[in-house]
């Protein structure tokens, strides 16, 4: 029976392979379904409600309540009496502790599930944001070397200005230049004048002419104008008197 019964799962392992996923089997008993979703918000409430003042106050009021009824009512309306330490107030508060435990538990890991979600999401923004950062930050450096080489507003008045300082040390130039030759021009005036006072000084005097000063005769300009050239033709001609 040993030797047969490695047989028999070889045999079994070879006509059902590894890829053939296996039957679903069948249960007996169906277990109960819950939302977990559903009792996950219940519990929540409980744990915040279990959180309040308003919780000790009633918890208070019904241990109070509980521990003077069974103490000072009369023995045969006592439910849970003191003879017996009253173990019924014992049970019940055991049993809310046993299930306060798990419920705070289970809306502690709702919690901490929600704020792994968060943190998440808050990292993944925080990614964005440092991505979007970087790359505006790029922006910004290219954008200044590019503006390097445009004229801004103070460049154009600066160059303004020197160009208009150049253009008044020019200025300043020619005014200092424009009086000397001003200068220059009187002293050729005035050495002019002394020359033609000079020639006027050796010129001789013209004899005055005595008496009635007439016109000149008609022909007269003729007779000057063809004099000399005829006085000019004839050889060792005299100028007429």
């Amino acid at each position: 029976m040993a030797e047969r019964s490695p047989r028999r799962e070889r045999q079994r392992a070879e006509a059902v392979g590894l890829d053939t996923p296996r039957e679903a089997r069948r249960q007996l008993l169906s277990r109960p379904q819950v939302d977990p979703d559903a009792f996950g918000r219940a519990s929540e409430a409980f744990a915040r409600f279990m959180g309040t003042g308003r919780f000790l106050v009633y918890m208070t009021a019904f241990v109070a309540v509980w521990l003077a009824w069974n103490t000072f009512a009369p023995d045969r309306l006592q439910f849970d009496p003191r003879a017996l330490n009253y173990t019924l107030l014992t049970l019940i508060l055991s049993l809310q502790a046993s299930y306060a435990a798990p419920l705070i538990l289970l809306a502690q890991n709702r919690q901490d599930d929600r704020d792994r979600v968060l943190n998440e999401q808050d990292r993944a923004r925080d990614e964005r944001g440092l991505a979007d950062t970087e790359y505006l930050t790029r922006e910004v450096a290219a954008l200044r070397i590019a503006l390097r080489d445009v004229a801004t507003r103070d460049f154009v008045r600066s160059e303004l200005r020197s160009v208009l300082e150049e253009l008044r040390e020019e200025d300043a130039e020619r005014e200092g230049r424009e009086p000397g030759k001003r200068k220059g021009g009187g002293k050729k005036r005035k050495r002019s004048g002394e020359r033609a006072e000079d020639t006027a000084a050796q010129a001789p005097p013209e004899e005055p002419v005595e008496g009635p000063v007439e016109g000149p005769a008609p022909g007269a300009g003729r007779e000057r104008a063809d004099g000399p050239t005829a006085d000019a033709g004839q050889p060792g001609g005299s100028p007429s008197s």
